[in-house]
């Protein structure tokens, strides 16, 4: 990757009150996609998706968005649906799970849902392929996916996101636990969890978050985050010490600051559900997921197809 840019722009703010998206929300949004916009031209991409997810996929306004998005920024907003997310983010995020360990729970906690995929890291091969390559590594294979449409910003606009009783932090954990659980009753998981054959990813600004604060980063550095792992317990004494912090020193941390201050209690909370729920004992932090996997996924088109459209290549996504 040669390039990139990330900001916080709230999409879904305000989304589960009316179901639509505001027009602050929708503004914030344009300007962060017009600096990408501005990137892309300036590398000459030739090939590119821009996806637009949970927020886009709620809101009844969702048209005039899009429609704003391609006449003040060019960019062509395809609003994916969970299955896709899901499949994109399994394909950002498979270079960090280890072969070994032949069951993975991956879960994106995002600003208007949690996304989690069920997989097999080393499924039985096809035995029905014409030509089976036998020197060919498995591929993780997708058993299962489910959507819950919370997620940190939605969780904070009922709960609230400044000064936060310990009550309400529980509150919050058992509402996604409940959430969570025809996840688990579906596929079985906790007979899984306790036979040890399952590792546990996690993709979202909340796991990097603790991953930086655990390293005692002085600014966030995602060469030191990306891949690193946060064992259960270090979850949870970190995600109570965040709900403890007043709201100005949550903003004068600097892995979390002024955009996530409101924010990363309630996604603390969907943190400590997870883990409670499937007590795996530690999990691998990413910072990748759904926009890798746009790119791994433009990469290998067929030749012919790459040769048609250029050699440039670009994901963007758009969430809650």
């Amino acid at each position: 990757m040669i390039d990139a840019f990330s900001r916080i722009v709230r999409l879904g703010e305000g989304l589960s009150q009316n179901g639509r998206l505001s027009e602050a929300a929708m503004t914030r949004t344009i300007d962060a996609l017009r600096v990408c916009a501005r990137k892309i031209r300036r590398r000459r991409v030739t090939t590119g998706r821009a996806v637009a997810t949970e927020a886009c996929r709620q809101a009844h306004n969702c048209d005039i968005f899009v429609e704003r998005v391609k006449r003040e920024t060019g960019l062509e907003l395809e609003i994916i649906s969970n299955s896709e997310e899901a499949t994109l983010g399994l394909h950002g995020c498979t270079p960090l799970l280890d072969p070994a360990v032949p069951g993975a729970i991956i879960f994106d906690i995002g600003g208007g849902s949690t996304e989690l995929s069920w997989l097999r890291v080393n499924p039985e091969p096809d035995c029905s392929a014409r030509r089976p390559d036998p020197s060919a590594a498995p591929r993780p294979r997708l058993e299962g996916w489910f959507s819950v449409p919370t997620g940190v910003v939605t969780l904070a606009e009922r709960y609230g996101g400044i000064d936060i009783e310990a009550a309400a932090y529980e509150a919050m954990i058992e509402e996604m636990q409940q959430a969570l659980r025809p996840f688990d009753d579906r596929h079985d998981l906790g007979a899984m969890v306790a036979s040890g054959d399952v590792q546990m990813l996690g993709t979202s600004g909340t796991v990097t978050t603790l991953s930086g604060i655990d390293k005692q980063l002085p600014r966030y550095d995602r060469a030191r985050v990306d891949g690193s792992y946060l064992d259960f317990d270090t979850v949870a004494r970190l995600s109570r010490r965040i709900a403890g912090m007043s709201y100005r020193d949550r903003v004068a941390h600097p892995c979390i600051g002024t955009e996530r201050a409101d924010l990363v209690v309630a996604g603390c909370a969907i943190l400590e559900a997870i883990c409670r729920l499937w007590p795996v004992g530690r999990l691998r932090v990413a910072d990748r997921g759904l926009r890798e996997g746009i790119l791994f996924t433009l990469m290998s088109q067929p030749p012919d197809v790459v040769r048609h459209n250029g050699v440039g290549t670009a994901g963007r996504e758009i969430g809650g």
